[in-house]
């Protein structure tokens, strides 16, 4: 990998033409991957993956001009320390405000770019040319935003933003909170069945992580199989699954993990502590996501618990 102080100025300006390049391609993936369900984010897209090509064309039209016909294959990751784009599937999975964030991070990054690079030249041509290309990449960024004014009206945009946070709750919140809670209930009974049985950290917390794991790999195939999303727009099954396992995974080890304490008693006391916030917080979660009133999603979930909780304690003490 080649150091950004050592690129020579046609070295600076084909890494430029590669930049634009790879920034087109980009918005144009975005317009291809929104085009279904944000019909209106994806055209703005295709809009600025036009002007990027426009530039990259007068970028190569300058290139030709100083340094002639044949432009060096330069690329991002060929340099030390450069910005690394993700991937758009990495972007795309966070939801389309996110998108629309790292979009506007491309350009502020190409503009700090252009800015380094005249600012490390001592030929004043050259410095020109990459302070005219800085200006550029700023008189870019605010097309970008009026191009985003002109498709995204703030009525569109308040319509596809419902429509997101809608596929986050189905696509990620739902299935998570499924795991969520029958990872924090249904371990209940055997990991206190367990403790009260033997009056032992150990085998309580090995029973902990079996019911927990067993419980995780169990949940994550039922979720996946359970619905392939393309009817009811839940999303790829397997990240529903993987989220739904993982989840599940962390509600059974959060009230096990307290056994790794040698004293029975105290572990006990601790792990009923943790027992009390993890269905606080699922009850948290669904008044925040699911709209259910905070005392009443308070109520069941510590009435589900609670039970659980004693058909646990006493069948462990009989």
């Amino acid at each position: 990998m080649k150091s950004f102080d050592d690129l020579t100025e046609p070295e600076l300006l084909a890494l430029a033409i590669s930049n634009e390049e790879e920034d087109g391609r980009i918005f144009a993936d975005f317009a291809h991957a929104l085009r279904d369900e944000y019909p209106d984010t994806a055209r703005m897209f295709s809009d600025m993956a036009a002007e990027e090509s426009e530039h990259r064309r007068q970028l190569i039209d300058q290139f030709v001009e100083r340094f002639g016909e044949h432009i060096p294959l330069i690329r991002r990751h060929d340099i030390r320390g450069n910005v690394a784009r993700k991937r758009v599937w990495q972007v795309r999975q966070l939801g389309v405000d996110a998108v629309r964030r790292h979009a506007a991070q491309m350009e502020r990054d190409a503009e700090r770019f252009y800015r380094a690079a005249a600012a490390r030249t001592s030929d004043a041509g050259i410095r020109k040319l990459l302070g005219d290309l800085a200006d550029a990449e700023a008189t870019h960024e605010q097309r970008a935003s009026e191009i985003e004014a002109e498709r995204l009206p703030a009525k569109k945009r308040d319509s596809e933003d419902e429509s997101a946070s809608r596929n986050f709750i189905l696509q990620v919140i739902q299935p998570g909170l499924v795991g969520l809670m029958d990872g924090s209930v249904s371990t209940l009974a055997p990991v206190f069945a367990a403790a009260f049985a033997t009056h032992d950290s150990e085998n309580a917390l090995k029973v902990g992580f079996a019911a927990s794991l067993g419980a995780g790999i169990s949940m994550g195939f039922a979720e996946a199989l359970a619905d392939d999303g393309k009817l009811s727009g839940r999303g790829t099954p397997l990240l529903r699954g993987f989220i739904c396992g993982l989840m599940t995974i962390a509600g059974g080890i959060g009230h096990t993990l307290p056994y790794l304490i040698q004293d029975f008693y105290a572990a006990t006391v601790v792990a009923c502590a943790v027992v009390v916030l993890e269905l606080l917080v699922i009850a948290w979660i669904q008044w925040r996501y699911m709209e259910t009133p905070p005392v009443s999603a308070a109520a069941k979930v510590m009435l589900g618990g609670a039970l659980v909780l004693a058909a646990g304690i006493l069948i462990g003490s009989s």
